[in-house]
């Protein structure tokens, strides 16, 4: 069984470079604790709208049996709390996601080709 998730967050435009410099070279560490997690095809896009603001919208997939237990894990992995210590000073947070003390704000499916 497989579930997709998709997020979208702001990206400040001073850290833009740094980000996709980050993520040109993912740490073999992050990539590893994200499989442990059952995750796969996890892919960000980005792209720069009308209002001038930067946005990254990701997209994976889950094959796991208890998503929130598996995030917690991954969540706990000192490899990944270093690499957000990188990643997140790169990031705004839209104010839905910040009003709930989250990074990325969640989006809903609305159509899925199979």
């Amino acid at each position: 069984h497989v579930q997709r998730y998709g997020a979208v967050i702001g990206v400040k435009p001073e850290k833009l470079e740094y980000y996709k410099q980050l993520h040109a070279k993912p740490w073999a560490s992050v990539n590893a604790a994200l499989k442990l997690a059952h995750v796969r095809n996890y892919s960000i896009y980005l792209t720069q709208f009308d209002d001038g603001n930067w946005y990254l919208f990701s997209y994976l997939e889950y094959t796991g049996s208890d998503f929130q237990a598996d995030m917690k894990r991954l969540g706990e992995d000192p490899e990944t709390q270093r690499w957000w210590k990188e990643t997140d000073p790169c990031q705004s947070p839209l104010p839905d996601a910040a009003a709930r003390s989250k990074i990325w704000a969640d989006m809903k499916e609305v159509y899925h080709l199979k």
